[in-house]
């Protein structure tokens, strides 16, 4: 046998922050040297984050990256590391993994697969690597090799699938095989979805099966630049058995998942089969001397069934990936807590739910002198000592009523405020409602009614809470969550200026049928180690509703759209399957009367053309699932368009068929 301890290291970076990244990554490598790892997988463009965007093309960036990675190569002694940041060669720019052994640059594998879809958009910024090329480039005062390489440490061979190089069909791991790599390491940015574990997981424990290599897996951690959230997924896997499976949606900075690998065992597999053939001659190899010390024994499997290795449910997946999200973009935009107008309604009672969920999250990973230091630049003295009083510190829930609100709603978002232990206040805005009102009928010489105004009459009353909830915000220099789901985003049941105001819109990416689902998850079970919340009781028993009309017209959102779960299968159908509306009756015919579902779906698609423009002015919202309707990273749409007239009257001769 020849065993190695190697390590996958996930790490929390954030875009351009290069004394945090660096701090970050070193901490990883000493604690990969205190626990004796030899190979240590960190995780793609580590160095500079992954969300630098454009920031990428500057000359300045590209720089500092190299300037950072010769910072941190002298505290690689005794050991090898792959660091993911940007190289500039021969006019183009490259997303590459540096290995570093021992003090000393070996060489920069260059991604071959860029990932153009969904938010990923890396061929904007960067040129794919042709397989089978390689090349040289200078960094400081030494000339390095470049490309499609593969590594010979005393025997040992590494090679690299960054990230996208193992999701296409002709992954760059069947060829390192083929040249006999023992050891395939994947450096990763591969964001959060719902379920998307389960993918990595086969891929890397088929990739090691069907490749016959040790395979060690390490993706980024945390809210890295706002929009998309990283699991920190670390697995490592050896000829088609999972050796070790990390935590995920952690809220540390750094995590190692190490293992025991034996080289022998992968190598005698492929000789049974004829297919281990090292070629010492060929192009791209990179050889250098490393001394791995002897492993004692190989580790039994730290493989379990817990949510932090991914078998869990969604709301448990939901619960943590959101509070994560939460608890990096407060303290990476230094703010000092949220603030949420609490109607008493379901989406506004699960933003400030994963508000409190996320303190108690950080108070059980970080403990309280962890969790102070995190959030160290707080005017905090002395510190809050229990989780309710960094809760009471961090959120305000306001209950903003008008004459059209009930005692139902009041009760409901009093009680919950209660029990999530946030600051709570109630802002009367009637007289300010109706002083726009009355300013406005002044000037226009009539009166206002609901029968004429009805959309109006709604909307400044939602316009009206938003500049007390901000001067609140404001004066607490916290951030304003907006309440918004994303089920509201496609047809627009939402005011501009109003629900939508916010600096971060924390749910804007999930829908409002799955949001009352988990509501009821939260009041009856709850995460993994957290007490279930009764309180959201008062919440769950309502109809939706704006409470925007007069009580006696009984609004409720589904009575002024289509029932929520019929609104989220036309949407999906409609924009993540591209169905035409004809497609989408004909799909759901059977489940609802013909002329009312012909109805729904004419309105679902009026409703999307119309109001692009308010999806477009959305805060900034989590990516959860790849069914998002954010503009800026995953669902494009124009602002003007033809509405679908032709599609929606195509739609209209097939009912009409259908009833001679």
């Amino acid at each position: 046998m020849k065993l190695i301890k190697v390590a996958a290291g996930v790490v929390n970076q954030t875009p351009l922050a290069w004394d945090e990244n660096k701090r970050n990554i070193l901490a990883a490598i000493d604690e990969a040297r205190r626990q004796d790892v030899s190979i240590l997988c960190l995780p793609e463009l580590c160095i500079t984050g992954y969300g630098c965007e454009d920031a990428f093309q500057s000359r300045g960036v590209q720089h500092l990256a190299l300037d950072l990675l010769e910072e941190i190569i002298p505290h690689t002694s005794g050991i090898v590391v792959s660091l993911g940041l940007p190289a500039w060669h021969a006019g183009g720019l490259f997303n590459t993994a540096c290995l570093v052994a021992n003090g000393q640059i070996l060489g920069f594998t260059a991604k071959q697969n860029l990932a153009g879809d969904g938010l990923h958009y890396e061929p904007r910024w960067f040129k794919a690597w042709q397989a089978g090329d390689v090349s040289s480039i200078e960094v400081g005062e030494g000339t390095y090799p470049i490309g499609d390489l593969v590594f010979d440490l005393d025997g040992v061979r590494l090679g690299f699938e960054i990230c996208e190089d193992a999701w296409v069909a002709d992954r760059t791991g069947t060829r390192l095989a083929q040249r006999g790599v023992d050891i395939i390491l994947n450096p990763s940015a591969s964001h959060f979805a719902f379920g998307k574990q389960d993918v990595r997981r086969r891929f890397v424990l088929e990739g090691s099966r069907a490749l016959q290599v040790s395979y060690i897996y390490a993706n980024l951690l945390g809210n890295e630049a706002g929009r998309t959230i990283y699991d920190g997924d670390a697995m490592i896997a050896s000829d088609g058995e999972m050796l070790a499976v990390g935590p995920r949606l952690t809220f540390h900075d750094f995590q190692l998942t190490p293992a025991v690998i034996d080289i022998q065992r992968t190598r005698t597999s492929r000789e049974r089969d004829g297919s281990y053939q090292p070629n010492m001659d060929e192009e791209g190899l990179v050889t250098a001397h490393f001394e791995f010390p002897d492993c004692a024994s190989q580790p039994d499997s730290s493989d379990s069934a817990d949510w932090e290795t991914g078998d869990c449910c969604k709301q448990e997946e939901f619960a943590r990936a959101v509070s994560l999200g939460l608890f990096d973009y407060l303290r990476k935009s230094h703010s000092h807590g949220f603030v949420v107008s609490l109607s008493g309604g379901a989406d506004s009672a699960a933003v400030a739910t994963l508000c409190k969920l996320m303190v108690d999250f950080a108070w059980h990973q970080l403990g309280p002198t962890g969790l102070q230091k995190k959030l160290s630049y707080l005017d905090s003295d002395p510190a809050p000592s229990s989780p309710g009083e960094w809760t009471r510190r961090l959120l305000a829930c306001v209950y903003q009523s008008t004459r059209n609100s009930s005692e139902t709603t009041r009760s409901a978002a009093s009680a919950l405020a209660g029990a999530l232990g946030a600051e709570y206040y109630e802002f009367d805005v009637d007289a300010l409602v109706q002083g726009y009102v009355e300013t406005v009928e002044g000037a226009i010489g009539r009166k206002l009614s609901w029968q004429d105004d009805d959309i109006a009459l709604q909307n400044i009353q939602a316009r009206t809470r938003a500049p007390g909830i901000w001067l609140l915000a404001n004066l607490r220099q916290a951030l304003l969550l907006a309440t918004s789901n994303r089920s509201e985003a496609a047809v627009g049941y939402t005011t501009m200026d109003g629900d939508t105001c916010g600096g971060i819109s924390p749910i804007a990416g999930i829908d409002k049928a799955f949001l009352r689902t988990w509501l009821k998850w939260m009041e009856d079970d709850g995460p993994e180690g957290n007490e279930a919340m009764p309180a959201l009781r008062a919440i769950n028993e309502q109809q939706p509703t704006a409470e925007l009309r007069p009580p006696e017209q009984g609004q409720t959102d589904e009575s002024d759209l289509m029932p929520y779960t019929v609104l989220d299968a036309i949407e999906r159908l409609a924009i993540r399957d591209k169905l035409t509306p004809v497609e989408i009756y004909q799909s759901l015919a059977g489940e609802h009367n013909g002329g009312q579902l012909a109805a729904w779906i004419r309105r679902f698609f009026q409703l999307w053309a119309r109001n692009q423009w308010k999806r477009e002015r959305y805060a900034p919202s989590f990516h959860l699932d790849d069914e998002n309707l954010d503009p800026k990273t995953w669902c494009r749409f124009p602002i003007l368009s033809g509405g679908f007239e032709r599609e929606l009257k195509q739609l209209e001769q097939l009912v009409q068929s259908e009833g001679q």
